[in-house]
């Protein structure tokens, strides 16, 4: 059985695994700096759906973090390509919870 589309990577057939519709952030050509700035940024997720807030940078293990911020924000998310995202805006209570845990944040874009 031919998988014709997925959800993550669009249109599988003919070699198109190009998602229609997204672009990157900024400086996402450059890559994420590894300076030990936790980043916190706000974005509207796809297909015309509500906010999401992803968080770049952490230390250590992903999944672990992923599974503790989806449980203080009481939401969804996923990892995606390194970054952390947990739907809805949830940035000021990321903010305040990673620095509590001693790391140095930023808040990214509006």
């Amino acid at each position: 059985m031919t998988r014709v589309y997925s959800t993550e990577d669009g249109d599988l057939r003919k070699g198109k695994r190009q998602r229609k519709g997204v672009t990157a952030g900024p400086g996402a050509e450059q890559g994420h700096p590894s300076d030990g700035v936790v980043r916190v940024e706000r974005r509207r997720g796809g297909r015309g759906a509500g906010w999401v807030t992803l968080i770049t940078g952490l230390p250590g293990d992903s999944k672990t973090w992923l599974k503790d911020l989806k449980k203080l924000c009481g939401a969804g998310g996923a990892l995606r390509d390194s970054a952390v995202e947990v739907q809805g805006d949830h940035a000021e209570k990321l903010i305040e919870h990673l620095t509590t845990k001693g790391l140095r944040v930023r808040r990214v874009g509006g």
